[in-house]
C-alpha cells in the first residue's frame, strides 16, 4: 500500500508535462503517482499506470491527492467538487524554477510550470494554472480557475475573474491602482492578443490591439 498515491487527472498533453513537475516535488518520498482518466484512452502513458477514477478511489494508501492537468476550467472545477465531496484533496505544484517573490498569496490547487514568475503583493485564488515562461506582476488580483497558456504577459494592476482563459504569447497592458485593467468572467484573450482595454465577460478577444471577436454571419 503505498504511503501517499497521488492522481494527475487527465491523461492528455498537459498531464504529461505535469506529472514530472509533481514527481520532482515528491522526490524522496514514497508517493505513487498514476493518471486518472474516464475517457477512452490507453491503460498507460509514460510508463505510468491510467485508472478510471472510480478505480483511483478503491486503491488502498494512507493519503491520496489529485492534481488537475485539464486547461478546461468549467470541468477542472466540476471534477475539484466531485473530489472534495470524496474527500480527496488537491495538490498544488511548483515547478523547481518557478519564482515567488513576496506578499502573494494562492488558493489550493495551483500548478506553477517551469519558468513562470509571481512579483509581489498578488491575490490569486484556487485551481489557477500558469504554463510556461508565463508571469504575473504586482499588484494582480486573479480569480478562481484561471488558465495562463505559455508565455502569458501579465502585467500590473489587473483584475482577471473567474475562468477566464489567456492565450499563449497575450500581453496584458498594465492598469493602474485607480482603474486595473479588468479581464471579465469566462473571457477568452486569444493566443498573441494585446490587451489594452477591459475585457467584457464572455466574450472572445483577438488581435494587436485585442478586439472583441464577433460570431461570423451566415
Amino acid at each position: 500500500m503505498a504511503d501517499v498515491l497521488v492522481g494527475i487527472y487527465g491523461a492528455s498533453g498537459f498531464g504529461r508535462e505535469v506529472l514530472p513537475l509533481v514527481r520532482e516535488q515528491l522526490k524522496g518520498t514514497s508517493a505513487e503517482f498514476v493518471f486518472v482518466d474516464d475517457g477512452d484512452v490507453p491503460s498507460s502513458l509514460n510508463g505510468y499506470p491510467i485508472i478510471r477514477y472510480d478505480d483511483f478511489l478503491d486503491r488502498d494508501a494512507q493519503e491520496k491527492r489529485v492534481v488537475f492537468a485539464i486547461a478546461n476550467s468549467a470541468i477542472r472545477e466540476k471534477l475539484a467538487e466531485k473530489c472534495a465531496l470524496d474527500n480527496i484533496p488537491s495538490l498544488s505544484v511548483k515547478a523547481d524554477n518557478a519564482v515567488i517573490l513576496e506578499e502573494v498569496s494562492m488558493g489550493e490547487g495551483s500548478i506553477l510550470c517551469h519558468f513562470t514568475q509571481l512579483t509581489s503583493n498578488i491575490r490569486i485564488g484556487k485551481y489557477f494554472h500558469a504554463n510556461i515562461y508565463s508571469y504575473v506582476a504586482h499588484d494582480c488580483v486573479i480569480g478562481d480557475y484561471v488558465t495562463f497558456a505559455p508565455a502569458v504577459r501579465c502585467n500590473g494592476n489587473i483584475v482577471i475573474e473567474d475562468h477566464a482563459y489567456i492565450g499563449t504569447g497575450a500581453v496584458l497592458k498594465q492598469g493602474t491602482p485607480e482603474k486595473p485593467l479588468v479581464i471579465g468572467k469566462g473571457a477568452v484573450v486569444g493566443m498573441g492578443a494585446v490587451v489594452t482595454k477591459d475585457v467584457p465577460t464572455g466574450v472572445t478577444v483577438v488581435g494587436n490591439p485585442a478586439r472583441v471577436l464577433e460570431p461570423r454571419k451566415t
